[in-house]
């Protein structure tokens, strides 16, 4: 496209959507909603009138079918993201997708197939990383104000007290490690600035093979060690935050996964300690512009198949390290 608008059309009345897509489309100029449909047609009709959404489709499919749509936001339950993600490329259609972007690696390899073959953007939401506190981080370790690094963590651990949702069901790809361990696992790939190896995981269950609590140890080729630790339910009812070590001083972030709610970012390096906080629009509204930007204008973003893929194996290797097998 060398033109706006962008005009997108959803994939389900997710719960998800509105904090994800419509409110901050509301902010992002050349960016529409359009379309929605779902399984419920009275539950997409009322999702529609609710957010001021003109037209509402009786399928997905016809979704995908509308000429007057240009991508399509997929916030489906996690075992129906690369069907469907694969079928709107098919159709023409840019894709973002919610977080994780597959069940497993191999589904996240066919997705990325088939956004090359078809030409198409296809971006993960893993909106935390668009927000300049996640940069912040990156510049803060590569200035070298904390040494060489030893040691990289990532916890995010929430109390899901919803029996029945659908991230409790290993039909849908569920889990804790899939949900808010997908978000750890790609803070500390992302500020580790490589892949890891899985040491060691231990998972604790809600049912037989899904994990409600997750923890695993990791390590790179360079020597450094990391963590993650993630839950839906555990005796640690609240803990989102990121931590790494160096030789010479250690970075510590509260809320690094929606930072506009709430964060901190302590830091005690070479040049002493100071706390930082970062204003301005919400993630959400960052990962939209982002998504806007590689659309009409082609604009590099770090949220790619490629480094979907790899967060997926990492996930992967987690799961098979703690005994309960892939998703």
């Amino acid at each position: 496209m060398a033109s706006g608008p962008l005009r997108i059309g959803v994939l389900g009345a997710a719960r998800i959507a509105p904090m994800a897509l419509v409110r901050p489309a509301r902010e992002v100029t050349d960016v529409e909603v359009r379309a929605v449909a779902a399984r419920d047609g009275s539950r997409a009709r009322a999702f529609a009138k609710h957010h001021g959404i003109p037209r509402v489709h009786a399928r997905y499919d016809d979704v995908l079918a509308d000429p007057e749509l240009d991508a399509v936001y997929n916030p489906l339950p996690n075992s129906l993201h690369c069907e469907w993600t694969v079928r709107a490329l098919e159709a023409g259609k840019h894709v973002l997708c919610e977080k994780p972007l597959a069940s497993n690696a191999e589904e996240a390899l066919r997705m990325q197939a088939a956004a090359e073959r078809t030409g198409r953007v296809l971006m993960e939401a893993f909106h935390w990383r668009y927000h300049p506190l996640a940069e912040r981080m990156r510049e803060v370790i590569a200035s070298g104000e904390l040494g060489a690094v030893r040691h990289v963590e990532a916890r995010f651990c929430i109390p899901l007290l919803l029996p029945g949702d659908i991230r409790f069901r290993r039909d849908l790809a569920g889990g804790a490690t899939m949900d808010t361990g997908c978000y750890a696992v790609h803070i500390v790939r992302t500020l580790a600035g490589a892949e890891p190896e899985v040491v060691r995981a231990e998972a604790r269950l809600s049912s037989p093979g899904v994990d409600r609590w997750m923890a695993a140890d990791l390590r790179f080729p360079d020597g450094r060690t990391g963590r993650i630790e993630c839950s839906l339910f555990s005796r640690k009812l609240l803990a989102m935050s990121a931590r790494v070590e160096g030789e010479a001083g250690t970075l510590r972030a509260l809320n690094p996964i929606a930072p506009q709610l709430w964060h901190r970012l302590d830091v005690r390096g070479r040049a002493g300690r100071r706390v930082e906080r970062l204003r301005g629009p919400g993630s959400y509204t960052h990962q939209l512009r982002a998504f806007r930007d590689a659309v009409l204008h082609g604009t590099p973003f770090p949220t790619h198949p490629a480094d979907s893929v790899a967060n997926m194996r990492a996930i992967d290797s987690i799961y098979e390290a703690s005994g309960l097998g892939r998703r």
